[in-house]
C-alpha cells in the first residue's frame, strides 16, 4: 500500500479509537472548489467489530465509521458513525457538561479560532452547530461545522464544510445601507411569477421580490443565485434553430460520474479536467450536440429554446437550455443536457417539466385568474415587508468578500386578488 495512504489510515485509526474496527473500503474522490482548485479527499469506511459484510450492499452496518480526510489540508473533514452508534475505544470523547471542550477540539482539528472564524449558531443536547461570521455578520458562501456526541460523550458525528476564508479575504467597511436608499432598485426587483398552487389546483400569478445583494459601497449588485458554477461556465445565450427535425429518437445512456483516481493523482494534486476552460472549438461542438439533441427529442421546437451556458462537471459538459418565453414561472421549461467531454455527443438529459409531469404535479392545474394589479401597485403593498440585512458576499470579480445588504421579502401579492400572502403558504 502507498506509504502516504497507510500513514493517513494509521492516524485515523488512532485518532478515532478504531483499533478493533476493520477498514472495509477506501478510495479517493475530487471536486473543484469556488477558486477553481482541485480538492482531493480520502474516503474510508471502517466496519465495527464482528461485522464483515452488510446485509444490504447499499447500507453500511450500524456503527460503521465513515471518515474523510482532505488531502490538500491534511485535515479530517467528516467523521460519521452510522445510526449514531459507536464502538470506538479511547477515541474522541467530550464531557457533556462543557461545550467548551468541543470547541477546543474543533480548534485543534481545524486550525480555526472560535469567535473569529466560527460562531455558535445552534445548541441542543448532544449537538452543537457553528457557522462562519465576521463581526456577527453572516457570510456567503459560508463555512459550517456540526458536532454530535452520544450519552457517553463519544463523538458520533463531525462535519467541517467550507474553507472559512472570509477573515483572510474580507474588505472591512462600515455598513451604511437602509431601505429608503434602495427603494427604486427594490421596485425593479419585483417580478410577476406564475406559481403552481397545488392546494388550489391552479396556477397562481404572484408578484414577488427577487432577492439580491446590494453592495454597501454603492458600486452595484450581486445576484442572489450567483453560484460557483456560473463563474466557471461559458455563457452562450443563443437561440437554437434548425430546418429539418431528426426522426431517429434520442437514446440516453447511463451517466458515470465515478472516477477511478489513483494515489499518484491524489497525492500529486493533479488538476481535474473540470478546471479547464471551455475553448471556442469545444463550444461549437457543444452547440452542434445540443442542436442534434433538440432535433431528436423536441423536433417541432425550432427557435423555442435558448442555450444559456456550458460548464464542466464530473467529466461531462453540462448545457443549460431554457424555453424562450417572456413569462416567469416556476414551471418554465428548462433542460440540462449532459455532453460527453471527449466525443461531444449528448448522452443524457433532465427536463424539469417532464419531472413535474412524472410526479403528477401538473395534472389538472387550472389556468391563472385575470391579472388586476400592476407591478407598481404590488410594490406599494410589499413596501412594509421589505427586509435589508447586512451580509458579506464573495465577489468573484474582486476575489474577496464585500459587505452587502441582502434585499429580501417573505411575502408576495396575488396579482388577481391583490391579497398579500406569505410565500411559504403558496
Amino acid at each position: 500500500m502507498n506509504a502516504n495512504i497507510q500513514q493517513l489510515i494509521d492516524q485515523t485509526r488512532m485518532k478515532f479509537g478504531l483499533d478493533h474496527y476493520h477498514l472495509k473500503r477506501h478510495g479517493f474522490y475530487r471536486y473543484v472548489n469556488m477558486f477553481n482548485e482541485t480538492i482531493y479527499k480520502l474516503n474510508m469506511e471502517w466496519f465495527p467489530p464482528y461485522e464483515t459484510e452488510p446485509e444490504d450492499d447499499d447500507l453500511n452496518p450500524d456503527g460503521t465509521a465513515v471518515i474523510e480526510v482532505n488531502l490538500n489540508t491534511g485535515q479530517v473533514e467528516s467523521a460519521v458513525f452510522v445510526m449514531g452508534k459507536t464502538y470506538a475505544k479511547k477515541g474522541v470523547q467530550f464531557d457533556n457538561a462543557y461545550p467548551n471542550e468541543v470547541i477546543k477540539w474543533i480548534e485543534q482539528e481545524t486550525n480555526l479560532i472560535y469567535g473569529e472564524h466560527f460562531h455558535l449558531h445552534k445548541e441542543k443536547e448532544g449537538e452543537l452547530l457553528f457557522e462562519e461570521k465576521m463581526d456577527d455578520v453572516p457570510v456567503t458562501p459560508s463555512g459550517m461545522i456540526e458536532v454530535k456526541w452520544d450519552e457517553h460523550g463519544q463523538l458520533i458525528y463531525f462535519i467541517h464544510h467550507g474553507p472559512f476564508l472570509a477573515k483572510k479575504m474580507l474588505r472591512a467597511e462600515k455598513y451604511s445601507l437602509f431601505i429608503e436608499m434602495i427603494e427604486s432598485l427594490a421596485q425593479q426587483q419585483v417580478q410577476r411569477v406564475e406559481w403552481p398552487s397545488f392546494d388550489q389546483n391552479k396556477i397562481q400569478p404572484v408578484y414577488a421580490l427577487e432577492e439580491v445583494y446590494i453592495k454597501n459601497d454603492g458600486t452595484g449588485t450581486i445576484p442572489f443565485e450567483d453560484t460557483i458554477q456560473e463563474h466557471h461556465c461559458f455563457n452562450i445565450n443563443k437561440f437554437i434553430e434548425w430546418e429539418d427535425p431528426i426522426s431517429e429518437p434520442f437514446v440516453g445512456k447511463e451517466l458515470n460520474i465515478q472516477e477511478d483516481i489513483s494515489a499518484d493523482q491524489a497525492f500529486s494534486f493533479e488538476p481535474s479536467p473540470d478546471t479547464m476552460p471551455i475553448s471556442e472549438e469545444e463550444k461549437d461542438k457543444c452547440l452542434k450536440a445540443v442542436q442534434i439533441f433538440l432535433r431528436q427529442e423536441y423536433p417541432n421546437d425550432t427557435g423555442k429554446w435558448i442555450l444559456l451556458s456550458l460548464h464542466r462537471d464530473h467529466g461531462y459538459i453540462h448545457a443549460t437550455v431554457k424555453a424562450n418565453t417572456q413569462e416567469k414561472s416556476v414551471l418554465t421549461g428548462k433542460i440540462m443536457i449532459f455532453i460527453d467531454a471527449y466525443t461531444f455527443e449528448a448522452v443524457n438529459y433532465i427536463d424539469r417539466q417532464q419531472m413535474f409531469k412524472m410526479c403528477g404535479m401538473l395534472d389538472e392545474l387550472q389556468s391563472p385568474d385575470k391579472i388586476t394589479l400592476s407591478k407598481e401597485e404590488a410594490f406599494e403593498k410589499l413596501r412594509e415587508y421589505l427586509e435589508l440585512t447586512p451580509i458579506y458576499v464573495f465577489d468573484f470579480a474582486q476575489k474577496q468578500y464585500v459587505l452587502c445588504g441582502k434585499l429580501d421579502c417573505h411575502y408576495g401579492v396575488d396579482a388577481a386578488s391583490g391579497e398579500v400572502i406569505p410565500l411559504q403558504d403558496i
